[in-house]
């Protein structure tokens, strides 16, 4: 069975591109005098050497990267006049002799930066801005202490601001076993959250100001906008940090100060910590709808309602997040609607939706008594260009029951990559028209459910090679035709129909 992290990891991936947007044009290359060039034989031996560094894994025929490259090389050059100077570096993941670092560093698409801290020895995904200044001004944070001392008025108001999450520990002193324990989750999780100490909790914005006994306050810009917390064991204090963060109703439209919560519905905390969520409910609308107030108010009543129970809940913006609204092959004319994922990845949904029609609809999901939906566009009638056309409903008899050498391609009409990938599908398509062992094809993910046990999606375009035989693998080889084609002949098999002909 799947986990919620695998599945919804996916959909992260696709969708945090229309979050943190980057507006460079695509870079030359990875070429740059700060950003130190890493690989097998040298890795290990750099980064024992430094107590702090950062480590971007990318492949060069990936577009991110390139947009990245330039931003990634500027920062570098402002930290390196930091005291001490911050250590950037990069590492082509896509070589073969690095494929083991890459895999001992799970990096699942490009490009993937890493904090690198004590020699390596702790290892933090990096969650921070993606252009120059963002990147250095969020790094010489991290290096600091991983919490702050809150001293005055003036301290707790330069820490916690009206649109973040800032963790804050209340403390008679700093010491004994409840402040270790704070610190080291400060350390643990630096990298997602801003972290304070203080011993007087007069100097905090919000909540009761003569507290008993240490207590974590975590301030937050919605909800109840502050909780206080008083187990101190590190896993408790982690689960009520990763839990406590999560809006009752994540709101996904065009304010960036909400991008940070969207990021965090699709990439799963809680089920990282304890596996209470379950299931995803998505609400998709037009926010200018004079229909608005009335769902919102209704989809947080409900909200309420489930919390604890095994769902989160997110209002999204169609006009506003059109790629996510794509992305489950949704149509403007089922708009006001709902779609549920659960960790199984079965989805279920409920097109022109009314206010009073979510608390029933959620109580037949949760009652068990809603029927999946799967995702398909209709098998095309006519399937004659040299790329062959794959839908959901045809998935298995054209991969897995055709007996051939199957190179598949799971795409988004709206990606770049696979705009610039097209043409070259073709040309190997083309190549391989007289040979009736091989097909070239492709799959519209957006408009089709695909098997996640199967395939690992987690970004587009991603390409899958079945041989005759039945063996199937992902290719991360690179995108001129010559590489694909050099890698369908050294994989490929005769297919099963000549096998038993030659008998």
């Amino acid at each position: 069975m799947a986990s919620r992290v695998s599945i919804w990891f996916s959909v992260f991936v696709l969708l945090v591109s229309s979050i943190n947007v980057i507006s460079a044009e695509e870079g030359e290359g990875q070429s740059g005098e700060f950003v130190l060039t890493l690989d097998h034989s040298n890795f290990s031996e750099t980064v024992s050497k430094h107590a702090f560094v950062v480590v971007e894994f990318y492949a060069p025929w990936c577009g991110h990267c390139k947009n990245l490259a330039p931003e990634y090389e500027k920062a570098a050059s402002i930290l390196s006049r930091h005291d001490p100077p911050i250590i950037l570096a990069k590492v082509d993941a896509n070589e073969e002799v690095n494929k083991e670092l890459a895999s001992e560093f799970e990096i699942r698409g490009f490009p993937t930066l890493k904090i690198l801290r004590n020699g390596g020895k702790n290892v933090q995904e990096y969650k921070g801005p993606r252009e120059a200044d963002g990147i250095a001004e969020f790094l010489k944070k991290q290096v600091g202490p991983a919490s702050a001392v809150i001293q005055s008025v003036e301290d707790a108001g330069n820490l916690i601001g009206e649109k973040k999450i800032v963790v804050v520990g209340v403390f008679s002193e700093f010491s004994g076993e409840e402040f270790a324990n704070f610190s080291f989750l400060a350390e643990k999780l630096r990298s997602e959250y801003d972290f304070g100490h203080t011993l007087d909790a007069k100097l905090l914005p919000r909540g009761e100001s003569s507290v008993n006994g240490p207590t974590v306050r975590l301030f937050k810009p919605f909800d109840e906008l502050f909780v206080d917390f008083q187990d101190f064991h590190v896993d408790a204090l982690e689960k009520f940090v990763e839990e406590a963060s999560v809006p009752s109703v994540t709101l996904f439209d065009k304010d960036p100060s909400n991008h940070p919560f969207v990021v965090k519905f699709f990439n799963s905390p809680n089920a990282k910590v304890d596996k209470v969520i379950s299931a995803g409910a998505m609400l998709f609308l037009y926010f200018n709808s004079e229909l608005f107030d009335a769902f919102k108010s209704k989809y947080h009543d409900v909200a309420k309602h489930y919390k604890g129970k095994g769902i989160s809940f997110l209002l999204g913006d169609i006009e506003a997040n059109q790629r996510a609204f794509e992305y489950f092959g949704l149509k403007d004319d089922q708009a006001p609607l709902i779609i549920i994922q659960n960790n199984d990845g079965q989805k279920y949904l409920k097109p022109n939706l009314e206010p009073d029609h979510i608390v029933p609809w959620l109580k037949e999901y949760t009652d068990g008594s809603l029927k999946p939906f799967k995702k398909s566009e209709p098998i095309p009638e006519i399937n004659n260009e040299p790329v062959k056309v794959v839908v959901g409903d045809s998935l298995q008899d054209v991969v897995f029951n055709s007996g051939k050498n199957v190179l598949l391609e799971f795409y988004a009409p709206w990606c770049g990559h696979c705009k610039q990938l097209a043409p070259i599908l073709d040309e190997v398509a083309v190549s391989f028209e007289s040979d009736t062992d091989v097909i070239i094809a492709k799959l519209d993910a957006t408009a089709n459910d695909i098997p996640r046990d199967t395939f690992d999606v987690k970004g587009y375009p991603t390409l899958y090679f079945k041989s005759a035989s039945g063996n199937l693998s992902q290719y991360d080889g690179g995108r001129k035709k010559e590489d694909i084609i050099d890698f369908i002949q050294k994989n490929r098999d005769k297919t099963i129909q000549q096998d038993l002909g030659e008998r």
